[in-house]
Order: C-alpha cells, then structure tokens, then sequence
C-alpha cells in the first residue's frame, strides 16, 4: 500500500518527466547530432504534433545490468512489462496504452525490426543490446510514418552507439539474484586520421530465473565501423545474438499460483515407474545476425539524403519431450509390439524456423526556414521456412533420420512510401502532414494458417497543427490513419480481416528551466481490431480475433520537477478506459450480445515515479515506483479472467570515482527490484471452450486461465571500469 500510495500521490500532481523534451547536444556534442540524421526521418521533436517520450544512455546505464530494454522502459507512461522468467533476463514483453508488442512498431537505426511473419519484438535474440544504444524514443499512438510494420499501440525506433572522436574501452560485470550474471567488454578506436573508428562489444549473460529451470544463455556482439567527415556519414554495422533459454512461457494456474509460484510444467512427463520427471532440454534455441549499411550525405545548406541496406539471418529450433504423442502428427504408420498395435510413442521433437529478412529504406530530406520536407520510403522482403522433426522417438515406425513431418514456407513483401512537413506558418503557428502508402503480400501454406495469398494495399494519411503560445508553453492537435495487415497467427482463427485505426492526439507542453509537464488525451478507434483473446497456440503464441468496433480514450501526464540542483521528481499517469463496442460473445451455447466490455490486457491505471536524489557529482539515488490497475485477460469481463492491480518500488544507486590514471573512471551500481517484496503477477492468458459431453443435451462454456508471476524482491550489482 505504501508503494500505491507514493506512486498516486506523485501522479496526481501532474508534475513529470520523461526527457520528453531534453535537448540533444550533450555531452556528446555533435557527434551525437552527426549519428542522429540515422533517425531523422523516424523521430520527432517537440514541433511535431506526436506524443513521445526519448530516453538516452546516461539515463539507461543505472539500471543497465543485463535486463532486457523492455524492463529498462517500465517507468515511461502507459508501459507495463513482463518477464516470462520472472526476472527480466530471457523472453521479456511489453505493452504500451494496452497494445502488444505485436503492435508497437520497432526500428533500429530506421530500420524495422518486428519479425515481419508474427509482427512481435523478440528481445532475446538481442541480449544487452542496450549496451549498444545511444538512445530510444517511444512514440505513442499511431506516431509518424515508419519502416516496417504499422504502429497500432505505439512506435520504438533506437539508435545504435554514436561513433566517438577519443578511444576508449569498457569491462563491465554484474551478478544478481537467480545466479545471474552479466559480462561485456566495449572498445572504439576513436577517430583514425579525423575520418574512421572501429568499435566493437561482446556480451555473455546467464541466468537461472526466478521461476524453476526458466534459464538463459544468452551471447551477443556489436561492431560498428564509421567513416565521417563534413558531409558523409558512412557507418556498417554487424550484431547479433545466440539465445538457449529453457522454455517458461505455460504460465501456471490460479491454485498452483497460491501453492507454488515458480512451478514450470515445461518438460513435465512420468517415467515408466510413475516417477514425475523434467525433461533438461526444453529449450529455445535461435540466433540471429543483422547486418546494415547506413550513408547519410549533407548534399548542400538545404538537402540531405540517406539510404541504408540491411539483411538479417535467422535460425533455430524449440526443443520438446512429448509423451504419448500420436503417430498420425508424425506420419508415422501403425506398428505392432509384442503382438499389441502401437500407435503412440514418447519422442523429442525440434520444431525449426529459418528466415531471412532484407531490403532496403531510404529518405531524403529539405530543410529551408520555414519547411522542412521529407520524401522517403523502403522495400523489404522476409522468407521464412517452418519446419519439424523428430530426434528421438521410443518407437520410430518408419521413420527416417531427418525426416520432416511438417515443411512450411512463407514470404511476406512490404514496400512503402511516405511524404510528411512541417510548415511554419509564423512564430507561433505550424502545420504538419504525413501521407503513407503501404503495399504488403503475404504467402504462407502451414498447417496452422491454411493456404494464404494475400494483397493488401494501405493509405495512411496524418495531419496536425502545433501553436507555441511563448516560449513555455506548446500546444498541439493532430489525426492519424493506420491500417494494418493480420499476423501469421491470426490466420489459425480462420480469415481475418485487416485492422483500421483513427487516432486523435490533443496535448499540452510545459517547458522552463526547473520544471517540464506533457499532458496529452487521446481517443483511439478501431474498426475490425484484432484483440488479443487471451488463448494461446500451441508454442505459447497469444492469439487474436476481429471484433468490430473498439476504442481507447485516455488522459496521459508526465513531467520532470527540478528541487535545486540535488533532487528531481519525473512522475507520470495513465487513465484510460479501452471498451468493445457490443460485443458477441457464444456462451453456453447461445450468441449472446454482452455490451460495451473492456478490451484485453487493457488497464484502466497506470502510473509511475522517479524520485533522484544527486547528493554530489560521484553519487545518484533513485527510487523508483509503478503501479498497474486491474486488467482482463479476456474480453468477456469474467472474474477469472483479472489480473489484480500490483504495486512495484526499486532503488538504483550509482556511484562514480572518476581516477586520474589509465583509468579513466570506476562505475559500481546497484539495482534492487521490488524492494517491498509484492506479489506480482504482470501477464497470463484466458481461454473459454463448450463442454458437451459432462450434461448430455446441454452445452456449457467452461473457463480457465494461466498466469505468470514476477519475482519478489531481489538484486543486482554492477561494476563497469571505463579506460
């Protein structure tokens, strides 16, 4: 209670602060502007009439000691995450005013990085890739027009490190609770004759999780080569990361909730004594490499342009122990033992996924004194391959080694162009339009999703009007199309039907040297969105279904408060209510119509705080709150369905001895999460089926749920020695 009275009291002041509105040349001088012109064409600035929140490096590094970015996002408004190991090491997710990770649109450098088939952000194929970012900004709502999928929730694009004019190298290791434990090294050679720098980093985290066996190995690399002078900016970039984790993502039921929260039924099977036993190699295991080729020209006073290029490879398997399993899933034929049919048999199945994803995205930018124009767009094309096969089995009928009993392929093409300016119309008054045209294609012939070849072509315009009243005061009003196509999975339900979303956005910003407020109401309305139901498929995917009409209206405010030069307050509060529009539901066998009901993993609360304390130059203290309301987990608004309304507080210390010696600086920090040792359950899932067959004649829903419980207090700490 004390977390959620803290958390209120900060939020109802109105006062906070996301960096929303922080100036960009920092210490880092031009060459962060230089690295910038990277996401030019992705970014907004306070002239634009976007909701937005920006985070950079010296604002991550505290908290940076392994946890993947969604975590590292928790307190940003209308954000809630999760972790499917319970520690923020592993699968991680995160949602913004309600929307999936599906539905947030990602981009590195500009360019997209959602999986193009299931549309979701896989962190875990990039561990510590903070550790490589020179900063991330998270647009809410629709945002401007991006690479890559459409923004439904919400649009993430970061910037990899900026290239350094001075050498420098980076031993960093952390270790914490769940034996985990975080080590990178980072170099860069500084500028090279004024025009080149290498820089490089290799990471390694492991971790056991909070809930049972829920481990992860996790490796990864960065290396960026840079060319640079008065008006080029060349930069390659090769990383990427190997991922085994053993697989966490069942959840666990309401009563095993109460009697066990770490339980993990993953690779649960009985021995032929009756024995309970767990399978050691219910794993996930994947890599994935990206390479990139970004040049940005400074053409003359008024034009630049930039073009990049970028492939990305992956492949890997989930690995799984099924008992009993039928042999017509496998093709196998019937077989007899000891003179009885043998039709059934314990195996170990791998179930493989081998893509690549390439293209290109391009922009092309003009500035003058009242305009500034930019023409851009991309073109990429992912192939994917699904494929099974059986290891190992007890009895292999006639099966060979690598056989495959299933073989999938699918392709997906995305080309877009896009026109958005802004026009100042005066000193106080400017007008902003964005005009999108989409083309995507998607082919697949899986099991799960049937025959598909579908077309879908989008126009996706945007339009606003900014007014700066003074020099502390900005105002602005914009409208935002979005369409979007249906994910790989939502053709397991049958033949979706594209989303469309009208997005209003009216907000108010406060600027002056002390304090900063960013107030914003939205009203959000889809038409045909495709919610989360609350089910899974069977590899623990979320699924979704149509349901007509939906909106989301809310009220967001965050600000930064500055109490002299040692404290600082950065509250923010989301109230939002997120309702189907007479929604059908079939219960006990009949169409029933329920109403307007709240929308799936939608809740109506959200708020968090930072208090920093800065005591002297060597020292900073933050505690740090989050509180989530209740959410359903499904559409139908049953009570088995909520997810009750939790209360988070951390304390990250850092403290900094800056040395007058080869070394440069000694950075030891400290993260301790939910210091109040809350029960904390931020995810799950729902599913109703009819049951026929306990009362002939008669048909009744029954319902049930999963949920995923978030460890209770625990730590880590870091040291990091900077040459």
């Amino acid at each position: 209670m004390r977390t959620i009275f803290a958390v209120l009291a900060f939020g109802s002041l109105a006062l906070s602060l996301n960096a929303q509105n922080k100036q960009q040349d920092t210490v880092q001088g031009t060459k962060v502007i230089l690295d910038e012109v990277l996401v030019s064409a992705v970014r907004v600035t306070k002239e634009s009439p976007v909701t937005f929140s920006n985070l950079d490096k010296e604002e991550l590094a505290p908290r940076n000691l392994g946890q993947d970015i969604p975590i590292l996002m928790n307190f940003l408004p209308g954000v809630v995450t999760t972790s499917d190991a319970g520690a923020g090491v592993g699968y991680t997710g995160i949602r913004v005013r309600g929307s999936d990770a599906t539905r947030v649109n990602v981009t590195i450098n500009g360019i997209p990085y959602n999986d193009a088939e299931s549309q979701g952000t896989f962190w875990v194929n990039m561990p510590d890739f903070a550790s490589s970012t020179q900063s991330l900004q998270l647009q809410r709502g629709v945002g401007t027009s991006t690479n890559g999928a459409g923004a439904f929730g919400a649009s993430l694009n970061l910037l990899t490190d900026a290239f350094s004019e001075e050498a420098y190298g980076q031993i960093s290791s952390s270790f914490g609770s769940f034996n985990t434990m975080r080590n990178n090294v980072k170099f860069g050679t500084g500028l090279i004759n004024d025009h080149i720098e290498l820089s490089g980093r290799l990471s390694r985290i492991t971790s056991d999780g909070y809930i049972d066996r829920a481990s992860s190995q996790l490796e990864s690399y960065f290396l960026q080569g840079t060319y640079v002078d008065d008006n080029t900016l060349v930069k390659a970039l090769l990383f990427g990361g190997h991922e085994i984790t053993y697989q966490s993502w069942f959840g666990i039921d309401a009563a095993t909730l109460e009697t066990d929260r770490t339980f993990n039924p993953a690779g649960i099977y009985t021995d032929e004594n009756g024995g309970i036993q767990f399978y050691d190699k219910e794993e996930d295991n994947y890599k994935q490499d990206h390479f990139q080729l970004h040049w940005n020209e400074q053409i003359n006073d008024r034009w630049s342009s930039n073009l990049a290029i970028h492939f990305t490879r992956g492949r890997g398997y989930f690995e799984q122990f099924r008992e009993d399993d039928d042999f017509a899933t496998y093709g196998f034929e019937e077989i007899q033992v000891d003179g009885e049919v043998v039709n059934t048999t314990d195996l170990i199945r791998r179930r493989w996924l081998d893509n690549n994803f390439y293209g290109t995205v391009f922009s092309l930018n003009h500035e003058k004194e009242n305009l500034n124009l930019i023409l851009g767009g991309g073109y990429n094309v992912y192939e994917g391959d699904h494929f099974g096969e059986v290891i190992w089995a007890r009895f292999a009928s006639n099966s060979n080694i690598r056989d495959r009993y299933y073989d999938d392929t699918s392709r997906k093409t995305d080309l877009n162009t896009y026109a958005k300016a802004i026009y100042n119309l005066n000193s106080k008054w400017s007008l902003f339009g964005d005009l999108q045209y989409r083309a995507v294609g998607y082919e697949a012939n899986g099991d799960d999703t049937g025959l598909v070849d579908d077309t879908f072509n989008f126009f996706n315009p945007k339009t606003g009007v900014t007014f700066d009243l003074n020099k502390n005061n900005n105002f602005y009003f914009s409208y935002a199309r979005a369409n979007r196509e249906p994910n790989r999975n939502d053709y397991e339900n049958g033949n979706p039907r594209p989303e469309r979303l009208n997005d209003f956005e009216l907000g108010w910003r406060y600027i002056n040297p002390s304090v900063q407020v960013n107030t914003n109401v939205y009203y959000m309305r889809y038409k045909d969105q495709l919610v989360l139901t609350g089910e899974l498929n069977d590899v623990g995917a979320p699924l979704r279904a149509n349901v007509g009409d939906s909106y989301r209206l809310g009220l967001e405010v965050d600000a930064t408060v500055s109490l002299g030069q040692k404290w600082v307050l950065r509250p923010n509060i989301a109230l939002s209510s997120n309702k189907n529009i007479d929604f059908i539901f079939q219960r006990d066998g009949t169409i029933q119509n329920l109403g307007n009901t709240n929308i799936a993993y939608s809740p109506n609360l959200v708020a968090g705080n930072i208090v920093g304390f800065m005591p002297n130059e060597n020292w900073q203290i933050s505690v740090l709150s989050k509180f989530v309301g209740k959410q359903y987990m499904g559409n139908i608004d049953s009570e088995n369905s909520v997810l009750e309304s939790y209360s988070q507080t951390d304390l990250n210390l850092q403290y900094t001895w800056q040395t007058n010696t080869f070394v440069k600086s000694i950075v030891i920090s400290g993260l301790v999460n939910n210091i109040f040792d809350a029960d904390i359950v931020s995810n799950g899932y729902f599913f109703t089926f009819d049951d026929d067959f306990s009362n002939p004649g008669t048909v009744t829903t029954v319902e049930g749920a999963g949920f995923y419980p978030q460890a209770g207090i625990n730590f880590l700490v870091g040291i990091t020695v900077n040459f």
